[in-house]
């Protein structure tokens, strides 16, 4: 065995307990949240027990949910994708296209894919080959693919599908289990497999905490960044196959702000928005709970802009609590060690 992989191992396994524990402890935090907005929604609506209307709540959230999976890695290695939502666009608008030539389902779901391929292989390409912010260069992008979406649509919108296009959207797989919410179930376990069980999940810890000393221990991490982004440009362009299945029409406007709800998931699931820690299970969880809020309000016909101010005031909350609690705990650590002293 030689140096470099010793180094890297070593790297890989550096993960703090007290990190975990952190982490265990939000995620139960989380759990306790989620299953207090289930009761008070069982107590203010009388539709919402139904097993269909729950069934129909899934909806709400899964097509991100799927998106986040990916995301939240990226994250944790210090990068982000803003440009997810337009991509969703893009691919949408591609599917449409085609469906309109006569492509049979198949190719629709494959030309979804690919297209949410190429954009995340192009982000990843602009950040890792010329060492680009991410953060700026997917800002352009999501201006770029939405852009052009609006010059091939215009005001249009289309609805032309083969029949059994619908079922990924709108297919149930048993009862009331939607394929969407199963297709987020498989994935939320493989994602959740490949970044805690494998040496990719572990290296992506590693370039999180210290990117220099990643490289330095022997991890290729602008290869591993570029799967990240292809990664998430993929979930991105399978949303964008769910989604348009669901709806039954593609126009420019589709999934307008999606990116604000999936950094919130991330964020809200305990992924820190600077990287180097974060979890599958939490941002699971995120997820139903920002799936049974949404949804519960809407059971109450709250307004949509209402449900996107709550949105952003639990992102800012979410991002602000922790940072504001390590000040307050570390005044009093100095103010018991001026006494001490």
């Amino acid at each position: 065995m030689n140096k470099t992989l010793i180094s890297e191992q070593a790297a890989l396994v550096a993960l703090p307990d007290s990190r975990l524990k952190k982490l265990l402890c939000w995620e139960t935090f989380l759990l306790a949240v989620t299953l207090a907005v289930f009761v008070a929604n069982a107590l203010a609506s009388p539709y919402f027990l139904n097993v269909w209307n729950l069934s129909d709540a899934t909806f709400n959230f899964t097509e991100k949910a799927i998106i986040v999976l990916p995301m939240a890695m990226l994250i944790i290695a210090r990068e982000i994708d803003l440009s997810v939502a337009s991509t969703i666009a893009l691919s949408s608008t591609a599917m449409g296209f085609c469906a309109q030539a006569g492509m049979d389902t198949p190719l629709l779901v494959c030309v979804g894919l690919g297209v949410g391929l190429l954009c995340g292989l192009f982000n990843g390409w602009l950040v890792t080959r010329f060492n680009l912010s991410s953060i700026v260069i997917t800002i352009g992008t999501m201006s770029l693919y939405r852009g052009i979406t609006y010059i091939l649509l215009g005001d249009q919108a289309l609805n032309t599908w083969p029949e059994s296009f619908a079922w990924f959207g709108q297919g149930y797989v048993w009862g009331a289990l939607s394929f969407e919410f199963t297709l987020f179930i498989v994935l939320a376990g493989a994602f959740a497999f490949l970044l805690h069980k494998t040496n990719f999940g572990r290296r992506t810890y590693a370039i999180g905490n210290n990117p220099t000393g990643a490289w330095y221990s022997g991890i290729n991490v602008k290869r591993h960044n570029m799967i990240l982004f292809v990664l998430v440009g993929v979930m991105a362009g399978l949303a964008a196959v769910l989604l348009t299945s669901r709806l039954g029409s593609t126009r420019p406007t589709i999934a307008m702000g999606w990116e604000l709800a999936v950094v919130t998931m991330a964020v809200l699931g305990g992924v820190n928005i600077l990287g180097g820690s974060g979890s599958i299970t939490g941002v699971v969880i995120a997820a139903f709970l920002m799936g049974l809020v949404t949804f519960g309000l809407s059971l109450l016909n709250v307004p949509g802009i209402v449900m996107s101010i709550i949105v952003g005031l639990m992102l800012i909350v979410v991002i602000s609590l922790p940072i504001i609690a390590r000040r307050l705990i570390q005044r009093r650590v100095d103010k018991r060690s001026v006494i001490h002293h």
